[in-house]
């Protein structure tokens, strides 16, 4: 799969899952580098520590190699929750999920996914969360 096509579902994925809870904002930004991706990903749902940690799970299971040439055929079917974050956490090196509270009192989470080979160091990449 080309590069810009399997952003634009990864894209696409988490950006269901996020929208599944009806935020009032969602962000995304993507850093592009030679040598690996950042894509970060904020909303303003409340969560409970329990669904934090679910969703940091989901997206850092075991990694599934032989599986991820099958990732553009099974985006955008039909899942729900999880399972579409398990079909993302086949695709990222590593995945952080942390709570952010804004100076407007509301709170989200602000998801971080890096991709990249051995060499991609996800210090190079960074949105402060205040």
């Amino acid at each position: 799969m080309k590069k810009k096509e399997f952003l634009l579902h990864l894209i696409g994925e988490i950006s269901h899952f996020i929208l599944d809870t009806n935020p009032g904002r969602m962000v995304i930004s993507l850093h592009q580098e030679e040598d690996g991706i950042h894509l970060c990903i904020m909303d303003d749902t409340a969560r409970s520590d329990a669904e934090i940690e679910k969703i940091r799970d989901s997206l850092n299971s075991a990694k599934r190699p032989e599986l991820a040439g099958y990732y553009g055929t099974m985006a955008g079917q039909e899942l729900i929750g999880h399972a579409r974050l398990d079909l993302i956490s086949w695709q990222v090196k590593h995945a952080d999920v942390n709570r952010v509270d804004s100076k407007r009192n509301d709170s989200g989470i602000k998801i971080d996914l890096w991709i990249g080979g051995d060499k991609f160091s996800p210090d190079n990449f960074s949105i402060p969360t205040e």
